[in-house]
């Protein structure tokens, strides 16, 4: 099985964390990522706005759990340089995700938020990621 590089929106992870249903596209993401299938591509802004986002009140996360999670993009991901892009997002936070996902040859960004991405093909919803890495094994 080939290494599967994608960058992941905060979205996905958040989903993929909270939901209780096991069988749902962003819990299988947040699953390959844990389990060494996808390899997350991330820099320090893209770990700034996970760490900010998995610590609000609201979704109840464990401590241990972020860290956990976190740690792990660290030690299996590969940090990157953005690399610059012309295009106008609508959220200008969703930029930097576009950037990195840019920076290496052949990734995926998973985003719950295909609208504010353009329309190109590394651009996947969580049930698109999951189908293409069924494909692969």
């Amino acid at each position: 099985m080939k290494k599967i590089y994608a960058v992941v929106d905060t979205n996905v992870i958040v989903s993929g964390l909270i939901t209780n249903n096991p069988s749902s596209p962003t819990k299988g993401v947040v699953d390959c990522l844990t389990d060494y299938v996808i390899v997350p591509l991330y820099c320090e802004e893209i770990l700034e706005e996970y760490q900010e986002v998995l610590h609000r009140r609201k979704f109840n996360l464990p401590e241990e759990k972020i860290d956990e999670l976190l740690e792990l993009i660290k030690s299996d991901g590969i940090s990157t340089q953005r690399k610059a892009s012309k295009e106008k997002l609508p959220d200008p936070k969703d930029v930097v995700f576009y950037e990195v996902a840019l920076s290496k040859e052949d990734p995926f960004l998973v985003t719950g938020n295909i609208k504010h991405f353009p329309k190109v093909d590394f651009v996947v919803t969580p049930a698109e990621m999951m189908a293409i890495i069924e494909e692969d094994l």
